[in-house]
């Protein structure tokens, strides 16, 4: 650890990886339900739990990417977080609002948007915490004088996130109208400006991992993101087939759809130079392998099953069946899901009395677990999908009569996830048996802008 306040972000990494833990119980708790009588049903509906299970994971992968905020903005700005005190109001603001959301969600205090459940003093709190994050953030850029291409991808990503979940503070009588701005939230969250966010700390960790030259990495980086604009901002309008607005918006949303696989195609690339350039010889393989593994599985999940999906010939069939968890599950595991095992697995080792690259084999179980749990999750969701579409669909079976001919599938649906529970497990246990040790290379003494970190090759800009 160069900076002191770098310490800042395992509090934020111990909070997210609990919450990912949370996250697998509810899910597991879900898959059951699928299988037969549900004695739950009057304590913890379907409808509940899965609310539970999708709202978790936006916000301990948004906690995971504010840690590693925390963590990388020192390095490279060379400087110390502007305020300490508020990073950590901050995340105890964070955590009373998500644990009051989750608890919430139990006993039906809902909006009832899907993903947007959050009642409205909770989205007001949401609000709050992201302008406090971004205030600390851009002050202590602004107090050391320079920044770089990385962090300024990763801070646009999360500043523009916070930006577009305004439109979840407007309510409208209208549904059509409602649903069409909830997409502005929704969609450009997950395929666009978080998108920034993972391009920024993939730059970041293959820099660092590979030894590879900054300034490829970055003309990269313009690429990606430019890829992102261009495909994700416009391709919002496949998500218009069923709301209701001019049928125009059809060929337009398939197109930029389309063009979407693109950016995540040419993420995979950047990955693969870096990592022929490295050979994988860093101490902290196993980081190496979250990072690359996270552009593959987006590429695969976000990428290929996304067009698949989202053609607006095909998701006329598709829509509201379980292609569509296919499709979701496996492109947050890649994209949001391994880009914050990868920083936090990165990040460990100097936050920790862990040394890099020892005792890895835990991480390694917990990750070939996870992989391939969520690749046997995603084969069972489009099984099922599948099934679902031409019976229901094409044979015009009702829902529960098809529900009853998919149960085979529920049941490797729920063995997968099972294994994908563990991989999760042995992570968070491997998290927490390292003990926080905050002693920055100066033997615990502040680093201030005089005793800036050598150089990496960063290009100073100023502010």
């Amino acid at each position: 650890m160069r900076y002191r306040t770098q310490s800042i972000a395992y509090w934020y990494f111990a909070f997210a990886v609990c919450l990912f833990g949370l996250q697998m119980v509810f899910g597991l708790l879900s898959a059951v339900k699928y299988l037969g009588p549900d004695p739950l049903i009057d304590i913890i509906p379907f409808d509940r739990s899965k609310a539970v299970h999708t709202n978790l994971l936006i916000v301990w992968v948004l906690t995971g990417f504010m840690g590693a905020s925390y963590y990388v903005v020192p390095e490279e700005s060379r400087a110390e977080i502007y305020s300490p005190k508020l990073a950590y109001f901050q995340l105890g603001l964070w955590a009373t609002g998500g644990v009051t959301a989750v608890v919430g969600y139990l006993f039906g205090w809902t909006t009832g948007h899907k993903l947007l459940e959050q009642p409205y003093p909770v989205k007001l709190t949401i609000v709050i915490v992201m302008l406090m994050f971004l205030y600390n953030i851009l002050m202590t850029i602004r107090k050391a004088g320079r920044w770089t291409t990385t962090e300024g991808v990763l801070i646009a990503g999360l500043g523009l996130a916070a930006l577009l979940y305004l439109p979840a503070l407007i309510s409208f009588d209208n549904y059509t109208i409602s649903i069409f701005y909830r997409w502005w939230t929704i969609h450009l969250w997950v395929e666009g400006v978080w998108e920034m966010v993972q391009a920024g700390l993939l730059a970041y960790l293959l820099i660092r991992l590979s030894g590879a030259d900054r300034e490829v990495m970055e003309k990269w980086l313009y690429v990606i993101v430019g890829l992102v604009f261009i495909a994700g901002i416009i391709g919002t309008a496949h998500h218009y087939y069923w709301v209701g607005v001019p049928a125009y918006w059809l060929p337009i949303g398939g197109l930029f759809s389309a063009l979407e696989p693109l950016a995540l195609f040419v993420m995979v690339a950047y990955a693969y130079v870096a990592m022929r350039r490295s050979g994988l010889k860093h101490p902290n393989s196993l980081a190496l392998h979250w990072t690359i593994g996270s552009a593959i599985f987006t590429a695969f999940g976000a990428g290929l099953l996304g067009l698949a999906h989202t053609w607006p010939a095909v998701n006329k069939w598709t829509h509201g069946t379980l292609i569509t968890p296919m499709h979701g599950h496996s492109a947050f595991f890649g994209a949001y899901v391994m880009i914050n095992l990868a920083i936090i697995t990165f990040a460990l080792p100097t936050l920790t009395d862990r040394r890099e690259g020892e005792d890895q084999k835990l991480g390694y179980w917990a990750f070939w677990l996870m992989s391939a749990g969520m690749f046997g999750m995603t084969l069972a969701f489009a099984a099922a999908g599948v099934g679902q579409v031409y019976l229901e669909r094409i044979m015009g079976l009702g829902y529960l009569e098809t529900q009853l001919k998919l149960q085979v599938h529920m049941i490797m649906l729920t063995a997968t996830g099972v294994l994908f529970s563990i991989g999760v497990g042995l992570f968070v246990y491997d998290f927490f048996r390292a003990r926080p040790r905050f002693i920055t290379q100066g033997d615990g003494a502040p680093r201030g802008d005089e005793e800036a970190a050598p150089d990496d090759g960063a290009a100073a800009e100023p502010a």
